[in-house]
């Protein structure tokens, strides 16, 4: 079997755990910042934050061409610290959690798939996190 490659992004927040933890799972605030770039958006989103529960978020491009379901299945949920979940396609993801104070740094390390460079994935995947960093400092 090959390697699994795993990829970290990371950025920090000038927001308390607390706030950044409830933007970073509640659907209607997914559905502002879940995106790329600015000519995509999540139209939808659902999010049983518990283990074993499932979350869904549609992606798509704003011009209709292009959209995909990103989903997975909860394995750790530790309030305000962890979140480690498993995709549709078997590759595992697990969100860090860490405040200092006031200041909450979010770290994900997730499992690449092997249809794209990793070194694309990862700037996909921080494009979405710093898209959230600016959406929870501007609402907070």
């Amino acid at each position: 079997m090959a390697q699994v490659t795993r990829i970290t992004v990371e950025a920090a927040t000038n927001v308390p755990v607390a706030k950044v933890w409830k933007a970073w799972n509640t659907p209607s605030d997914i559905m502002q910042w879940n995106s790329a770039d600015p000519s995509w958006h999540s139209p939808s989103s659902e999010n049983d934050l518990t283990v074993g529960g499932k979350f869904k978020h549609r992606m798509e491009a704003k011009d209709g061409s292009f959209g995909f379901d990103f989903e997975g299945v909860y394995d750790k949920v530790d309030l305000h610290k962890e979140i480690t979940y498993t995709m549709g396609d078997g590759r595992k993801a697990t969100t860090l959690f860490t405040e200092e104070d006031g200041k909450t740094n979010i770290a994900t390390t997730f499992d690449a798939e092997t249809e794209n460079d990793p070194e694309f994935q990862k700037q996909g995947w921080q494009a979405i996190l710093n898209n959230f960093v600016k959406y929870i400092e501007s609402t907070n």
